[in-house]
């Protein structure tokens, strides 16, 4: 091959490259040491209210304070507004006229999972169970046969309430959801996968010995005198209560090489913590600056505490007014990224890939164009004038980033937050991390293509 060849290929031709390949070995270290940050985030942040919780812990040894609505807001403050302890919106007022716009991070940190039923208690055959939901796009055989935790928030009939975590300390109990042996599950297994665990048979198993001299339900009345014990609840309270069943495993490295992180709630939390460091690590930008920890996405994003409530627009809204600007053009001239994850392109399942469009593990940050199913479905489709900024300003930085669909166009499908907040006129694109087995109990992520993401929302905030 020539010269000019050789030359012409480099000018023209697309090259994919590999993070590992143009990272520095400063760089490298940098990104086994945020995954540390990272996995500690996701040990302590199975539901929202805990991400909440934790993301509130984070912002507040930097100088934010809670904001309210009606609260005065300056140039220079730093606040965050907790939507009712399931969503956070964390925003620092920048130096430049907040008419030039505001960069918007925004993730979510709802993930698949099973809910308690409002009256999930009930006993059969001496085994104490409670009843799910599940909530979310889960295959529901994964769900079982595996140790699951319990966590949430009661609100008892005196408006007081209590968290409760089961299962995640080494010294608590699990629970657990039958399967059939496979010596009794030839009908079982001729079934479509959709089919092979129904919902209604998602019951935790919670206890088997009875209350003596309790007659009927004597598990179920044992078993309701433990929880009134060491929380101080009845079954009543159960209606008034926020409890999910997420998987009882910690994050942990995966492979020999330690380069890759097996952990539950990748999705979309993998993206939510870098949102939160990069606005962090930020602080001399000019720029108005906000992450947003949205709830509700795997449902549709409705509700009061999802990306569809008025909240969003309020809180743009209480910024323009206290500054002087016009809200209108504080939209127009906003940008976000909507900060969600991809589907991986998986080897051993090629056949649900096109190749050529699809995201790769340590290929890094993946931008997103479109989303939806089918003919893009319910995409936000982020237009190329936005498209070019974006990646103007990664390559300026040297983000190391990579572009991908969900999987072949008839195959399937998904979406995010970007639609509705692309619906306010408010320029979006997609970006966040590639994930091997989405949705299950246990999803798997690179290292370094956390790292860069995180590297790609702080070049997004400062440029």
């Amino acid at each position: 091959m020539s010269d000019a060849i050789k030359e012409l290929k480099e000018k023209l031709l697309y090259k994919r490259v590999k993070t590992y390949e143009v990272m520095s070995e400063a760089d490298m270290a940098a990104s086994d040491e945020y995954a540390k940050g990272y996995m500690a985030f996701l040990d302590g942040g199975k539901t929202e209210r805990e991400c909440v919780s934790y993301a509130i812990t984070m912002v507040e040894k930097e100088g934010y304070r809670e904001y309210k609505i009606g609260d005065k807001i300056e140039v220079g403050g730093k606040y965050y507004y907790n939507n009712r302890g399931r969503a956070i919106y964390i925003f620092r007022i920048g130096t430049e006229n907040v008419e030039e716009g505001i960069r918007i991070s925004a993730s979510h940190i709802d993930s698949p999972r099973l809910d308690l039923k409002p009256h999930p208690l009930y006993e059969d055959n001496g085994i104490g169970y409670l009843k799910t939901h599940y909530y979310g796009g889960v295959k529901k055989y994964q769900w079982v046969a595996t140790p699951l935790a319990l966590h949430g928030t009661v609100v008892k009939a005196d408006g007081t309430s209590v968290d409760i975590i089961i299962g995640e300390d080494d010294n608590d109990p699990v629970f657990y959801i039958s399967d059939l042996l496979p010596h009794l599950a030839k009908d079982q297994m001729a079934k479509n996968a959709r089919e092979v665990i129904p919902g209604e048979k998602l019951n935790l198993m919670a206890g088997s010995i009875p209350l003596p001299e309790a007659g009927g339900d004597g598990v179920k009345l044992a078993l309701m005198k433990l929880l009134n014990e060491k929380y101080g609840i009845v079954e009543a309270d159960f209606i008034s209560a926020e409890l999910e069943v997420v998987p009882a495993f910690k994050a942990r490295e995966i492979g020999l090489d330690r380069s890759l992180v097996g952990a539950y709630g990748h999705d979309d939390r993998v993206c939510s913590y870098p949102a939160i460091t990069a606005l962090l690590e930020s602080e001399g930008s000019a720029h108005t600056v906000m992450a947003i920890l949205a709830d509700k996405e795997e449902v549709g994003s409705g509700g009061n505490s999802g990306m569809k409530s008025g909240i969003f627009i309020d809180i743009i809204d209480e910024i323009a007014k206290n500054l002087g600007a016009n809200v209108n053009a504080v939209k127009a001239n906003s940008k976000c990224l909507s900060a969600d994850v991809n589907a991986a392109y998986d080897p051993c399942y090629p056949e649900v890939h096109e190749k050529n469009n699809a995201c790769t593990l340590n290929g890094g940050v993946v931008l997103t164009k479109y989303t939806g199913s089918g003919g893009k479905g319910s995409t936000n489709d982020a237009n190329a004038e936005f498209v070019g900024f974006v990646r103007a300003i990664f390559d300026k930085e040297g983000i190391v980033w990579q572009t991908g669909e969900l999987g072949k166009v008839d195959q399937g499908g998904g979406g995010t937050v970007a639609v509705y907040i692309s619906e306010k006129n408010i320029d979006v694109v997609d970006l966040g991390v590639p994930v091997l087995s989405m949705h299950a109990p246990y999803e798997c992520i690179a290292k370094t293509d956390l790292y860069m993401t995180h590297k790609a929302f702080l070049a997004f905030n400062v440029n």
